[in-house]
């Protein structure tokens, strides 16, 4: 695999504890993010380096930059049409792109606009931004927020081909992780080496609520 691995509890005494923040694993190129499919779509995407054959363009399609955040949604790679699991190496300059063009998909005053003014962002969007509860590797809530982002129409079409750098199928390694947390032993537990990301650009720092 070509990601950089560190063990869970050397990683937890580092990150934030709480508050909005984008875990992941980037550099100024590219930035991790991750997916889980059925075996036919995962496979095709691994061996041909796009999506292309059994992925649906009409829906809206998710990533996570957080590994545990992906963990606690396909279970480990445990839930049906759930056990492939990719880690999508993604031009960082695409995944910023996303985030500019991102409208929030539910609605608060905090957002700084009014109902009317969001319902019509909505409209005209093709990109999703989400923040939920992070969670830790038994799938606790934890107090700080992950993000993730939902693309369809033409961002989805970039996303499947032309923005991506490298998919690799990581569920062996997924698997092999899960038995430490089978079995609580997370000292031994590895996971992405993942650090909080802010962008050079204070509007959309603030935008995604990260300052």
């Amino acid at each position: 695999m070509k990601i950089e691995l560190k063990k869970y509890n050397e990683q937890l005494l580092e990150w934030p504890e709480e508050g909005y923040h984008i875990m992941a694993q980037y550099d100024d190129e590219k930035i991790i993010v991750y997916q889980s499919y059925k075996k036919s779509i995962g496979e095709f995407a691994v061996k041909n380096q796009y999506f292309g054959v059994g992925f649906n363009m009409e829906r809206m399609t998710w990533i996570k930059p957080n590994f545990l955040w992906m963990m606690y949604r396909n279970g480990w790679g445990r839930k049906e049409d759930q056990e492939y699991v990719l880690a999508i190496h993604l031009k960082k300059k695409a995944f910023r792109k996303y985030l500019e063009n991102a409208v929030y998909s539910s609605y608060s005053k905090s957002l700084g606009i009014s109902k009317d003014e969001w319902q019509n962002q909505i409209k005209k969007s093709s990109v999703r931004l989400q923040w939920d509860p992070d969670h830790d590797p038994f799938g606790n809530k934890v107090s700080r927020k992950a993000i993730q982002i939902g693309l369809r129409n033409e961002f989805s079409h970039s996303f499947t081909k032309d923005d991506i750098i490298l998919i690799e199928n990581i569920s062996d390694f997924v698997q092999e992780q899960h038995k430490f947390v089978i079995n609580d032993d997370l000292e031994n537990l590895l996971i992405p080496k993942e650090y909080p990301l802010l962008f050079d650009n204070e509007d959309l720092n603030r935008k995604l609520r990260l300052i």
